[in-house]
């Protein structure tokens, strides 16, 4: 397939005007067949990566349904988004175990729908005081020996865990998660600057939802924030629904990180691509009204997004982040940040030919391809 006449992102130049070759599931130097798109009017961009989104179309991954993990990835698809690393929430070992097994399972079958790359532990390893919309009753301590079985029921597939890194054993708690190659995220925590600092030497390389459930960014009292700043291999996670995080900050972080650490996340959950009401959520219930989803009863705690993260993209380049830079928040960054980005991220030869074609003018989806095949 030959793509003409678009505007091909490039992780270094942004946009360049060119055409795009596959050669059946790679992007290639030449085309492996005659097939020519049109690509007038769009924006050619890779499919885009979430690393932290629960669920979507009424279902949850913390459900560890088969048929209900096939529904959100075929979902994700739809929305453009080819590669997802759904999230657990903090909830007893053995539902954990069970979604590692779903995930495994689901691995191994490949049934269609966005490629499932991983699972995303967030938590039990969380604090009281900033558990959010996670149920307190499962919290745990950091538990290097519980992530290893987890990570055996999964068979290798956990990429991401979240950590409170203030609670007792959380720098050997990093070391052995590295060991298993899962990345550790800091988030849900009360950490001052000094501890989120020995975190991040130790090996975290992520923040979870960059402002939510942590202490500020304060002038005396910089902690995970200020910490992250510090550490070029850190990536923050920022969720760009229009609720979660100000407009202004969202400007504001990108130009302090760089948008070569900045993650766009959806934090989405079931009740995304469904209509207002009340939906469980990790053993609680929450409300949605609009774009707004709390816990029920409790309107000022919010339970993550209602916004796919195409969504978000859209919602980033509104508020004023180059459609490049905000792009790449949403496809290489995620994928070098959970050590997909050999295959995935970029339009490079070589890699998978997972493509949006993306309006110029309203970014409305006009086609998405997903390793050479049109969706």
């Amino acid at each position: 397939m030959r793509i003409v006449n678009g505007q091909v992102f490039d992780l270094e130049q942004g946009f360049v005007s060119r055409d795009l070759c596959t050669d059946g599931a790679l992007i290639a130097q030449t085309s492996g067949d005659s097939q020519e798109l049109d690509a007038s009017g769009c924006y050619v961009i890779p499919g885009l990566v979430d690393v932290h989104f629960h669920g979507c179309v009424g279902e949850d991954f913390s459900d560890a349904t088969p048929d209900g993990l096939q529904k959100i990835a075929d979902f994700e698809l739809s929305q453009g988004v080819t590669y997802i690393c759904p999230t657990g929430m903090t909830l007893p070992e053995d539902q954990l175990t069970a979604i590692c097994k779903t995930t495994a399972a689901h691995r191994a079958k490949n049934p269609g729908g966005a490629e499932v790359v991983g699972a995303h532990l967030e938590g039990p390893f969380l604090c009281m005081a900033k558990k959010g919309a996670q149920n307190g009753d499962y919290l745990h301590a950091p538990d290097a020996e519980m992530l290893k079985r987890l990570q055996e029921a999964a068979e290798g597939s956990v990429r991401l865990v979240t950590l409170a890194p203030e609670e007792p054993g959380s720098v050997e708690f990093i070391k052995a998660a590295k060991d298993m190659g899962i990345h550790v995220s800091l988030g849900h925590t009360v950490a001052n600057y000094d501890t989120a600092k020995a975190a991040f030497e130790a090996g975290a390389d992520h923040a979870t939802h960059l402002y939510n459930a942590m202490p500020p960014l304060a002038h005396r009292d910089p902690g995970v924030i200020g910490a992250a700043y510090e550490f070029p291999h850190v990536k923050p996670e920022l969720i760009c629904d229009g609720i979660h995080i100000h407009p202004a900050v969202v400007r504001l972080t990108f130009g302090l990180f760089g948008r070569e650490r900045m993650i766009i996340i959806s934090d989405s959950l079931r009740a995304t691509g469904m209509p207002d009401g009340e939906y469980p959520f990790g053993g609680q219930m929450i409300e949605v009204h609009g774009n707004r989803a709390t816990i029920l009863g409790h309107p000022e705690t919010l339970a993550g997004s209602v916004t796919s993260l195409m969504g978000c993209l859209r919602q980033a380049i509104s508020f004023g982040i180059p459609a490049a830079d905000a792009v790449r928040a949403c496809t290489y960054n995620p994928a070098q940040s959970i050590g997909i980005d050999g295959r995935a991220g970029t339009l490079d030869v070589g890699k998978e030919a997972s493509i949006v074609l993306l309006d110029e003018k309203d970014l409305s989806i006009r086609k998405i391809i997903f390793k050479g095949k049109l969706v």
